[in-house]
């Protein structure tokens, strides 16, 4: 049981520092002091280095966007609403970091993909649950196959570039903007 819950607070801590620094900037002794596992836990759960933790913040964040997304899709009945609401959390998020953090996923990304191909891999699991739950949730809302896997993807894309700019400007208004944006576009839907 120590064993498991070291190397979850190993990839609990690289989520969260990679979040707010980024991949490159974040180093193995500050992953160590931020998880509170020892040093050696790091190299017996990770042998393959700093690039596996990686790969696993990356599975681990997209389990939690995942999950964030089903609880708001269960609680909201069209794609216009589960993208608001979500951006509303993604806000309330950012805002309460004071607009230091981003998503884990897309700093790693930046930084390692396509060059290590396990942290891409997990980069493309991580995107294609909530891929997948948008496009169900558009040909729920009537749209054809084709154009729900379209438009899945480009909510997916303006949302993750509404936290880039919100993080910039020190504002919430990027995301709810882009947020009512694509709402107004999916609710226009003949």
């Amino acid at each position: 049981m120590a064993a498991a819950r070291h190397r979850q607070s190993i990839v609990d801590a690289a989520v969260r520092l990679f979040r707010q620094r980024g991949y490159a900037a974040t180093g193995l002794n500050d992953l160590v002091k931020e998880s509170g596992a020892p040093k050696g836990s790091l190299y017996h759960y990770f042998p393959e280095g700093k690039p596996a933790i990686a790969a696993a913040a990356v599975e681990e964040a997209g389990l939690r966007v995942l999950r964030t997304f089903e609880e708001v899709a269960a609680r909201t009945t069209t794609t216009a609403e589960l993208v608001v609401e979500h951006a509303h959390l993604l806000a309330g998020w950012m805002q309460a970091s004071g607009f230091r953090d981003g998503c884990p996923i897309t700093t790693i990304l930046l930084e390692l993909a396509p060059e290590d191909e396990k942290v891409a891999e997990a980069g493309r699991n991580a995107f294609a649950g909530r891929l997948a739950l948008l496009r169900d949730r558009l040909i729920k809302d009537g749209y054809d196959a084709v154009s729900a896997e379209n438009l899945a993807l480009v909510c997916t894309n303006a949302v993750q570039g509404s936290l880039v700019m919100a993080r910039i400007e020190s504002s919430c208004a990027p995301i709810e903007r882009t947020a009512a944006q694509l709402a107004r576009m999916l609710e226009s839907k003949a």
